[in-house]
C-alpha cells in the first residue's frame, strides 16, 4: 500500500524518510503500551496495516501479531469485506488478506520480474507445489521437467537449454524463496541458470503459504474474459449491489494507490468521493490510522508517522531527493512568475528540454551532494529516471516522445538542502 508520508514546507534536507521493513520482527508488546486507553484500537490498526502491506502473516514468524489478528478477526473481517471486498483468511498457522486492485498499475507487479514468462513460471511452480506437503523435499530438476511436460500439453514449448528460459525460472524461484514458499536446503538456482547441463541441481523444501499465494476467485477463472473483469468482483444487479460496487472500488483505489485524482474516478465514483469525503476520511482514520485532506485535485491520504508497514513517499532512493528538489524549484519559479511548464487542466506539462534545463539548474546548484550516478548521468537519462519514479507514485509521468506531466499532488511537497550545506 503506497502512501504519501507527512511533508513539511520548511527548508530541510530532502533526505528520505525511512520506510518499514515489513519483516514483522517487532512484537506488538514493544509497539504499544498495554496500559494505554487506546491499546486495543491501536493494536487493531497495526493488524489492518500489516494485512494490507504484507503477503501474509505466519504464526511462526510473528506470533504476537498473528495472535492479535485472531483476537480482532471479526472487526477486521467486517471492515475489509464491507469496504473493499477483501476476504480475510485465517488458519492455524497463516493469516492472509485476499486483495485485488480496482485499476491494475504496472508497479503492482513483482519488481524483480523482467518478463511475463517470469510470472508464468512462478504460477506453474505454485501449481507443482499443490501436490506437495509442507516440509516435503524435492529436486529442481524434477520440478522443471514436470512443469515442462505440463506446458507441452498446453502447446507451450519450454526449452531449458535456452539461457533466457533458465534465467526466467531462476527469477521465479528466487521470489518463491523470498516469500518462504520454498526453502533451499542445498544448492542455488543461480548456478543452475548459468549452466545448461545437469551438473547443477537444487534441493528444495516446501514452506508455508503455497496454498495462499494466488487469489481465490468466486467462480472458475476461465469464465473471466479480461483483466478488468477479474478486478470487477461479483455484485448483484440491484441498487444495493451497485452501491456496494462503487464503495468497494473507491476504497480499494484509495488504499492501494498512492494518489488518486478526481479525474481518475468514473463520474459515479467521483460524485461519491465528493459527497462522502468526510465519511471516507473518518473511516480510514478509525480503521487504518491514516489522515487525509481534500484538495482541489482530489482526496489525498497521508501516513501520520515517518515509518510504517506501507511504502512511503519520499522513498529511500536518491531519486526521491531529486523529486523533492524538482517540486520545490517548480513551485518557486511559479511563485516568482518565471517559466516552469504550461498548465493543462490540473497538470503542469513540460517538454523534455524544459525538464532537462530545470534539472541542469538543480545539478549545478546541488550536484556535489548527489550520488555519482546522478552527477554524471546525461540530462535525458536523469529526466527519464525522475519521471519514471514520479509515475510509480502518480505524481508525474511521460505523455509522449515530446512531453512530460507533473501532477498537482507533487506541488504539495517542497524540498531543499539546509542552508549550511550550500555555503
Amino acid at each position: 500500500m503506497p502512501i504519501i508520508s507527512p511533508a513539511s514546507e520548511k527548508k530541510s534536507p530532502p533526505a528520505v524518510l525511512p520506510t518499514g521493513d515489513g519483516t514483522g520482527k517487532r512484537s506488538l508488546r514493544r509497539r504499544f503500551s498495554p496500559g494505554s486507553a487506546d491499546y486495543f484500537h491501536q493494536e487493531r490498526i497495526a493488524c489492518a496495516q500489516a494485512l494490507l502491506n504484507r503477503p501474509w502473516i505466519t504464526k511462526e514468524a510473528d506470533p504476537d501479531l498473528f495472535q492479535a489478528i485472531k483476537q480482532h478477526y471479526e472487526e477486521l473481517r467486517s471492515f475489509f469485506q464491507d469496504y473493499c471486498d477483501f476476504v480475510l483468511i485465517v488458519t492455524r498457522q497463516v493469516a492472509k488478506l485476499d486483495k485485488y486492485p480496482t485499476a491494475p498499475q504496472p508497479w503492482m507487479g513483482f519488481e524483480e520480474f523482467a518478463t511475463s514468462r517470469d510470472y508464468m513460471f512462478f504460477t506453474f511452480c505454485l501449481w507443482y507445489l499443490e501436490g506437495k506437503n509442507e516440509v516435503e523435499q524435492f529436486l529442481l530438476t524434477d520440478m522443471i521437467e514436470e512443469i515442462r511436460n505440463h506446458l507441452l500439453g498446453l502447446d507451450i514449448d519450454i526449452d531449458w537449454n535456452l539461457y533466457e528460459h533458465r534465467l526466467s525460472m531462476a527469477r521465479a524461484l528466487r521470489k518463491l524463496r523470498d516469500l518462504s514458499i520454498v526453502i533451499a536446503v542445498d544448492g542455488d538456482e543461480t548456478e543452475w541458470s548459468r549452466s545448461s547441463g545437469s551438473e547443477h541441481n537444487v534441493l528444495y523444501e516446501c514452506g508455508q503459504g503455497a496454498a495462499f499465494v494466488l487469489r481465490r476467485f468466486p467462480r472458475d477463472l476461465s469464465t473471466y474474459g479480461s483483466i478488468e473483469a477479474i478486478c470487477e468482483g461479483d455484485y448483484a444487479d440491484t441498487e444495493e449491489g451497485r452501491i456496494r460496487r462503487r464503495r468497494h472500488r473507491v476504497f480499494r483505489r484509495l488504499l492501494q494507490e498512492p494518489v488518486v485524482y478526481d479525474g481518475d474516478f468514473t463520474d459515479e465514483e467521483r460524485q461519491y468521493v465528493l459527497t462522502q469525503r468526510r465519511y471516507i476520511l473518518e473511516t480510514l482514520e478509525k480503521q487504518l490510522g491514516l489522515t487525509g485532506q481534500r484538495y482541489r485535485e482530489g482526496l489525498i491520504l497521508f501516513h501520520p508517522d515517518l515509518t510504517g508497514e506501507c511504502q512511503l513517499f519520499p522513498t529511500a532512493k536518491a531519486i526521491s531527493d531529486i523529486a523533492l528538489l524538482f517540486a520545490g524549484e517548480v513551485r518557486r519559479r511559479r511563485a516568482q512568475q518565471k517559466p516552469a511548464g504550461d498548465d493543462e487542466g490540473h497538470r503542469i506539462v513540460f517538454t523534455w528540454q524544459e525538464a532537462e534545463a530545470l534539472l541542469h539548474h538543480l545539478r549545478e546548484r546541488h550536484g556535489r551532494l548527489w550520488s555519482a550516478q546522478f552527477r554524471e548521468a546525461k540530462l535525458r537519462e536523469l529526466a527519464q529516471d525522475l519521471f519514471a519514479h514520479l509515475q510509480e507514485w502518480n505524481l508525474g509521468g511521460v505523455i509522449d516522445d515530446h512531453r512530460l506531466w507533473v501532477g498537482p499532488a507533487l506541488g504539495r511537497f517542497i524540498g531543499d538542502y539546509q542552508a549550511d550545506f550550500d555555503e
